[in-house]
C-alpha cells in the first residue's frame, strides 16, 4: 500500500497522486510538486489515505513542499504574462498565415516551458512558429493540438440545459458517449438537440444510461406476448425510469399499463 495524496492542477481538471512524503499536507492546501512538465503547483483535492499498487503509476513522485503566499503570486504572475503570450502568439500566427486557432497559453510553475493550446482541422507545419515563438519568449515553446471538447472544457460557457458546462466544472475526463444512448433514452436524435457547444453528443447522455440500461435488462422487449390479470396480450410500449409496460388485450381489444410485477411474459 502507498500513502498518497490528490492533486489537481486544473478547475475539472485529472487527479493525480504524489507521495506526501511526510509534509503536513492536508485536504484544500496547495502543493508544489515535480511533474513530466517540470515543477507544477496544484491543489490537493484528496487527503492522505492508503492506495494498492494498481491505483498508481510508479515511480510516484513526491510533494516537494506545502506552497506559501510567494507561490501563489507566482502562479498569478505567470497568468497575466500568458495573457500577453496569448496576443503575441495571435499576431504570430496571422503572420505565419496559418490555419490554426489559438485556444489558451499557459506557462509551467516555474516559467521553464509555455504551451500553447490550438484547434485546427487537420495538421498544421507549425515549424517556423515555433522558432519565431522561441525567439521572442527565450524558453521551451510547446503547440498542442487539442479537440473541440478539450476547447469548450477549457473556454466554458453555459449548455443547452441552461447551467455552466459539466466539463469546465466537474469533469475530470470525458466517457465516451454514443447515439445508442439517446436511442435508449428515447430521445430525439436532432443533433441539434442532443449536442453540446462543442458539436459533439452531450456529455450527460452518460450520467443515467447505467439506468436505461438495467430497465432495458428487466422489461420485456416491444412486440413480446405476456400474461396479465386481465387476460393475454402484446407489449405495445414499455416506460424505462417507472418500469411500466403498456399491453394490448387480446380479449379487451384495448390498451392498458401494467407494472413490471404484474406480469409474465412467456
Amino acid at each position: 500500500m502507498y500513502e498518497v495524496v490528490g492533486v489537481r492542477f486544473k478547475k475539472a481538471g485529472k487527479i493525480y497522486y504524489f507521495d506526501p512524503a511526510g509534509l503536513p499536507v492536508e485536504k484544500e492546501c496547495h502543493v508544489i510538486v515535480e511533474t513530466a512538465r517540470g515543477i507544477e503547483y496544484g491543489k490537493v483535492v484528496i487527503g492522505k489515505k492508503q492506495v494498492g499498487e494498481s491505483d498508481v503509476v510508479l515511480p510516484l513522485k513526491k510533494v516537494i513542499r506545502v506552497a506559501n503566499e510567494s507561490d501563489a503570486s507566482q502562479v498569478d504572475d505567470n497568468k497575466q504574462a500568458a495573457k500577453q503570450a496569448f496576443k503575441i502568439c495571435q499576431t504570430k500566427i496571422q503572420e505565419h498565415k496559418l490555419e490554426m486557432k489559438l485556444v489558451d497559453v499557459e506557462y509551467t510553475f516555474d516559467r521553464n516551458k509555455i504551451i500553447f493550446y490550438f484547434t485546427a482541422d487537420g495538421r498544421v507545419d507549425f515549424r517556423e512558429l515555433v522558432k519565431d515563438l522561441a525567439s521572442v519568449f527565450r524558453t521551451r515553446i510547446e503547440l498542442r493540438q487539442i479537440g473541440v471538447r478539450d476547447e469548450a472544457k477549457m473556454l466554458g460557457g453555459i449548455g443547452p440545459c441552461g447551467r455552466l458546462l459539466c466539463c469546465s466544472t466537474f469533469l475530470g475526463d470525458f466517457e465516451p458517449v454514443s447515439i445508442k444512448m439517446a436511442k435508449d433514452q428515447s430521445l430525439s436524435l436532432n443533433p441539434a438537440k442532443i449536442s453540446g457547444l462543442c458539436g459533439r453528443l452531450m456529455c450527460c447522455l452518460k450520467y443515467e444510461n447505467d439506468n436505461y440500461e438495467s430497465a432495458k435488462e428487466e422489461l420485456p422487449d416491444v412486440g413480446t406476448s405476456v400474461m396479465t390479470q386481465m387476460g393475454s396480450g402484446r407489449v405495445v410500449s414499455v416506460n424505462l425510469l417507472d418500469r411500466l409496460v403498456q399491453v394490448e388485450l387480446s380479449e379487451a381489444n384495448r390498451v392498458m399499463e401494467f407494472a413490471l410485477d404484474e406480469i409474465v411474459t412467456g
